[in-house]
């Protein structure tokens, strides 16, 4: 932890080599993208990556917003609140300025963010129960604001060019999202930022003691959360002309399985952007492969639960452990019987 708390920052090279596995799952996805479907005489051109690519955009935000604070120990499940909040306060308020809309969704999200990082970290609460309140509070307040019912965007020139395709495969908002993404990643990977995050994470006693100001990472990764989120929403009711006043789960369950697949630790202390936004690439990959063979949605939602189910499992803390309690005698007699032979 004292490492963490005064060392100085890797670089983004070194993060990338040291935390390179996540980058697998999307680079199979892609590929099984263009090899299984015309194995099953389906065809696949640029425009499937160019829909994947159009829902990461928006849920890929989410993921992200997610990951920040299961990086720093917490748990976020507000995050779909407040994509449906933003999405909502965008379309109210972007109607003639989408610009100003966005800001809006961003400042009024990013308070709802702020207070509840205040209660997490100052009163020592519980992330999951006071989350739950701001998801139950941000989704009532995007039901009042719109009376529980969807509102257009009646910007249809702007939606247009939103989604209006760049070099095939990218659209501005694509690019709006990848800039944002980046933006987060330089921070967190290439300063000193990361380290602390994932010391307050891994433990909050011992970052305190080596001078890590763990309220501030607490506070910080909610705000971020909130504000991320609130960038998917916008992107998202822009795209599709539409606020909705209710998303559903399915923005959070995304979230969670790109967290977890980008090597997020569920326990904190471990992981990076990189791999969040890896993860949620390979993701819509994955689910885009399954939409390009027209499977039932029955079929995506089984392999998904799968998916989650295997990630976790694999990703848990005490797994690593047994895994390595197995290990430890085996390499023991490998050692002993090569120092005697």
């Amino acid at each position: 932890m004292t490492a963490t708390a005064q060392g100085h920052p890797a670089g983004i090279g070194h993060s990338i080599r040291a935390h390179g596995a996540p980058l697998i799952f999307p680079v199979l996805m892609l590929i099984a993208l263009f090899v299984v479907p015309p194995l099953r005489n389906v065809p696949v051109n640029s425009f499937s990556v160019y829909n994947a690519l159009q829902s990461f955009a928006a849920l890929g935000l989410v993921a992200l917003a997610l990951g920040l604070t299961m990086i720093v120990g917490e748990f976020d499940l507000s995050v779909v609140g407040t994509y449906a909040l933003g999405g909502m306060i965008a379309v109210k308020f972007g109607v003639h300025h989408p610009v100003l809309g966005i800001l809006c969704a961003l400042l009024v999200c990013a308070a709802f963010g702020l207070v509840q990082g205040l209660l997490v970290a100052h009163l020592g609460i519980n992330s999951m129960a006071v989350t739950l309140g701001g998801y139950l509070a941000s989704l009532g307040l995007t039901g009042t604001i719109s009376n529980n019912k969807s509102i257009p965007f009646s910007n249809y020139a702007f939606s247009g060019r939103l989604n209006q395709p760049i070099a095939s495969i990218l659209s501005l908002k694509i690019v709006v999202a990848l800039v944002a993404m980046a933006v987060v990643a330089v921070v967190v990977m290439g300063t000193t930022l990361g380290r602390n995050m994932r010391a307050t994470g891994g433990g909050r006693r011992a970052s305190r003691t080596a001078g890590v100001r763990v309220n501030l990472m607490v506070v910080g990764a909610f705000v971020a959360s909130a504000v991320l989120s609130a960038l998917g929403g916008s992107l998202q009711s822009f795209g599709v002309a539409t606020a909705t006043a209710n998303p559903g789960l399915s923005p959070l369950i995304f979230a969670v399985t790109a967290t977890l697949l980008g090597g997020i630790a569920l326990s904190g202390g471990r992981g990076n952007p990189l791999g969040i936004i890896a993860g949620g690439i390979g993701l819509c990959f994955f689910a885009q492969l399954f939409t390009t063979l027209a499977s039932p949605q029955y079929t995506v939602s089984l392999l998904t639960g799968g998916l989650l189910i295997v990630v976790t499992v694999f990703s848990t803390t005490n797994t690593a452990r047994r895994a390595q309690l197995l290990r430890s005698p085996l390499v023991t007699r490998l050692r002993t019987k090569k120092a005697t032979s």
